[in-house]
């Protein structure tokens, strides 16, 4: 009997793997990891062990798959917080979209009543970052007129991906600490 074709599937074990750990993607690496599921179950059936091949293609497959997406979806979110009455220029959300979606982050706007809860939100940790339209007092009138907005970040990371990546001129870029509730402003 040839029974070469369990080498093959055999083979595609660590190769499945290796596409998985090295894969950027989330959604891709579920993919890929229904696959390896896939793969395993059909390697258990072939050599017999029919109730772990049944035990991985439900757990370690459909269950496993099915938590990891609903944990992957509600963790590649970045929440902006804007005033309810405000409307933010269409192109600079574009650039905010653009710009996470590289990192396979969903854009999420989270409304507040006044400056004042918006800014709690951002320290509560309630939202990732907030962008606001500057107040007159705040800046000279010509510098208003180049940057309209101010978008505050808490997070290091976020903040460091927006420095090098928002190539709007429309708004001032803040690093906030929540610790100390003093802003470093650092213009772009």
């Amino acid at each position: 009997m040839n029974d070469n074709y369990i080498y093959f599937i055999v083979a595609l074990l660590p190769l499945a793997a290796c596409m998985l750990v090295f894969q950027v993607n989330p959604y891709h690496a579920l993919v890929i990891r229904g696959i390896l599921g896939a793969i395993a179950a059909l390697v258990y059936t072939v050599l017999g062990a029919a109730d772990v091949a049944l035990t991985e293609a439900l757990v370690g497959t459909m269950l496993a798959i099915t938590l990891y997406a609903v944990a992957v979806r509600s963790s590649l979110v970045m929440r902006l917080g804007v005033l309810k009455d405000e409307v933010i220029e269409e192109q600079l959300m574009d650039d905010f979209r653009t710009i996470f979606g590289k990192y396979h982050l969903r854009l999420e706007l989270i409304t507040y009543k006044d400056t004042h809860s918006l800014h709690q939100a951002l320290m509560d940790k309630e939202v990732h970052a907030t962008c606001v339209r500057s107040k007159d007092n705040e800046q000279e009138v010509f510098e208003e007129r180049q940057r309209p907005y101010h978008t505050k970040t808490r997070i290091q990371r976020l903040y460091d991906i927006m420095q090098t990546e928002l190539v709007s001129p429309a708004t001032n870029l803040i690093m906030v600490s929540s610790v100390i509730n003093t802003p470093s402003t650092l213009l772009r």
